[in-house]
């Protein structure tokens, strides 16, 4: 913690010398000569550097470096670039322009190098020309930075390696989870797939500016979608832990994340909106978490402390939760749910091969295998089986029904004589039927229990003959 402690203070600092270094821009009227810029009427800029829908030339002094390091104009911000130096051009980000159709958009950063021969002693006057016509939003902060820095910036690769590599391991995760769906189909590893899916999309959005200079069109874009998967997150946390330990109140918990998230969209900065969506659903999923606390259920413990970490520090270091210890608190967060899941899942498959031995020896029972593990079925119980596409529904007495992992066509050669196919989708217990009707052009079979089942044209002489059999026992009608 004293490293990350350290690490934040330096930044700060540093930002603070780059606040403090910022030059006092002027606002002029301006065209473009042969020998550089025409200023004229120029007045101190108030407020922010605001180049959208207009066309802005500013201009400056700035010192003379006082060492040999190059140095460049650094200009970050949705926003196509020109430069002078003493009147001497520094280069061009796109082509700014009076107009949407003359303007070329040009990177989001960009940075036009100064040569040596290009200062002079003492002030040096710098010109720029901006414009911004293809924003697509407006922002309150369009620009992030219009300074004359050493060149190249340092760079942000450890951040970069960071933030990737937690990328790649909620990838794996939500890859993981995906697999248990589809092997149990539980909505929890469903929404906890979606939950690493969501995270690692972000981390890969917020990996764009350092990975390649996109046109300044896109960052408003990325910007959108980062504050949405941010709301996604949000709302498939408050899913996954209202689900788990106030079920009762999912639905209403979901609600208010989505009436939360979506109320972040009237807060300024998308920062802001990102980091509040964020936290929105971070505090349902603690109200969630400490009903689990308060009730004693199990795994509401840690659930609550890595909500308390992640509260923690995102009000501790709010400027690093969105860049990167929101990823490293997701991938914390599902990772071992992952390994619990995974080691729960070989334990029932344990279990399973323990009781499918054990079922070898009891013939009078049916061996079913679902989701929640294996159950040992007393044949006779049995009223019908009725196809469920991959899988088959065992109807039992007493109205109980489940849902068993096998085929139908697989039953049928398992089952004892007493069982007969009437349907291509039904098996009946012949001791549990009460009658057979007709209805118009169909027939059915009435159970002792339950609704009636249909019968097929081309099995109903077998079951005639199967119920007309003076050696089956049949309970009176």
């Amino acid at each position: 913690m004293w490293r990350i402690l350290i690490i934040v203070g330096l930044l700060m600092g540093l930002a603070s010398l780059a606040r403090a270094a910022e030059p006092a821009w002027q606002t002029c009227r301006g065209t473009a000569g042969p020998d550089g810029p025409i200023l004229s009427d120029c007045r101190p800029l108030t407020g922010v550097i605001d180049p959208q829908g207009r066309d802005l030339w500013l201009r400056t002094t700035v010192p003379a470096p006082d060492d040999n390091r190059p140095r460049a104009l650094h200009v970050i911000g949705i926003a196509s670039s020109e430069a002078w130096l003493n009147g001497r051009s520094l280069g061009a980000n796109g082509r700014p322009a009076a107009t949407a159709q003359a303007e070329v958009p040009g990177r989001y950063e960009a940075a036009l190098p100064i040569g040596e021969t290009a200062w002079r002693a003492g002030e040096n006057a710098l010109v720029v020309h901006l414009s911004s016509f293809h924003g697509g939003l407006r922002l309150d902060q369009p620009m992030g930075g219009v300074v004359v820095a050493p060149y190249p910036l340092p760079a942000r690769t450890p951040l970069l390696a960071i933030t990737l590599v937690a990328a790649g391991a909620l990838l794996a995760a939500a890859f993981g989870f995906g697999v248990i769906h589809a092997m149990r189909r539980t909505v929890s590893s469903l929404i906890l797939a979606a939950i690493a899916a969501v995270a690692a999309l972000q981390a890969v959005a917020e990996s764009l500016r350092p990975l390649f200079g996109y046109a300044y069109p896109l960052h408003v874009w990325r910007l959108g979608a980062i504050w949405l998967l941010a709301a996604a997150f949000a709302v498939l946390l408050v899913s996954f832990v209202a689900g788990r330990f106030m079920p009762g109140a999912r639905r209403p918990m979901i609600a208010l994340a989505v009436i939360a998230a979506a109320a972040t969209t009237v807060l300024p900065g998308f920062d802001g909106k990102t980091g509040w969506a964020l936290l929105s659903g971070v505090i349902l999923a603690i109200i969630a978490a400490g009903m689990g606390v308060w009730q004693r259920q199990p795994g509401a413990r840690p659930i609550l402390a890595w909500l308390a970490l992640f509260m923690t520090l995102a009000l501790a270091f709010p400027d690093w939760l969105v860049d990167l210890s929101y990823f490293l608190l997701a991938a914390s967060l599902v990772l071992p749910l992952l390994m619990v899941e995974v080691v729960r899942l070989s334990r029932e498959d344990r279990g399973r091969e323990a009781a499918l031995t054990r079922a070898a020896d009891r013939p009078n029972r049916l061996t079913v295998a679902s989701a929640r593990g294996v159950e040992l079925v007393p044949i006779p119980d049995i009223l019908a089986v009725v196809g469920a596409g991959d899988y088959v529904e065992l109807r039992l007495v007493g109205g109980r029904q489940l849902l068993h992992t096998a085929r139908l066509e697989r039953l049928a050669d398992q089952l004892p004589p007493g069982f007969q196919r009437i349907h291509r989708s039904v098996i009946v217990n012949l001791a549990q039927v009460r009658r057979l009707d007709r209805d118009g052009d169909r027939w059915r079979v009435q159970m002792l229990e339950g609704p009636p089942l249909p019968v097929s044209r081309s099995r109903l002489s077998a079951l005639r003959d199967a119920l007309d059999d003076d050696g089956l026992s049949r309970p009176p009608d």
